[in-house]
């Protein structure tokens, strides 16, 4: 297994963010928004760069096709954040609690998800390179389609996880605390698991395969 290039974020000294509505194609460099509400705004095209948001609502916030490198997301929570053919590179998300994000199509490199919640994400053909998920709880998030390589999940709970025709390459599952495939199993080539998930996943592969247990 090659191990996962984490991010290096380095944020430079601050400004604080001014206020106003976020612009479609924006340009935000070297800003610290704080508790700020983008609830239903759109920066649809814009582009984050040393920037921090902390305890943001991003509730039916617009970023598609919007590129944040090198930034730091920390406490911040949502429903239905558009982040669809973003691109997220050497990017922290710490402590989040999202809820229906959408992400498909998106570009993740060098990426660290540490704790909080995420509930139904869509990652569907979403692209994933050097990603790490630590201590985070996935409900239902739909890989469907995506492309993973060098991503390990630590100390991560997913549950009703979809790997429906996903492709694999150097994937660490065997952090995870909780390992519930609902859909895909026969994607799983290309991961790692450990002894005791591939116990729990028996039933799922025999399945997979045609096997009947009784």
């Amino acid at each position: 297994m090659r191990p996962v290039r984490r991010p290096e974020v380095r944020l430079p000294e601050l400004r604080a963010y001014d206020g106003g509505e976020l612009e479609p194609e924006g340009d935000y460099d070297g800003l610290e928004f704080t508790e700020v509400d983008f609830a239903g705004q759109s920066a649809r095209g814009a582009r984050f760069m040393d920037c921090a948001l902390r305890r943001c609502a991003l509730d039916e916030a617009v970023l598609s096709r919007g590129r944040l490198i090198d930034c730091v997301l920390s406490g911040v929570r949502g429903v239905g954040t558009d982040l669809s053919q973003a691109s997220l590179r050497d990017v922290e998300v710490v402590d989040a609690r999202l809820g229906g994000i959408q992400l498909h199509g998106a570009v993740l490199e060098r990426v660290v998800v540490r704790g909080g919640k995420i509930d139904f994400a869509n990652l569907r053909k979403a692209r994933l390179r050097d990603v790490a998920f630590e201590g985070c709880v996935l409900v239902e998030a739909d890989f469907g389609g995506a492309q993973l390589e060098r991503v390990s999940f630590e100390d991560c709970t997913l549950t009703r996880v979809d790997f429906s025709a996903a492709r694999m390459t150097d994937v660490d599952l065997r952090g995870a605390v909780g390992l519930d495939v609902a859909r895909g199993i026969d994607s799983l080539g290309g991961a790692v698991i450990s002894a005791a998930q591939l116990m729990d996943l028996a039933p799922a592969f025999a399945a997979q395969v045609g096997v009947r247990v009784e």
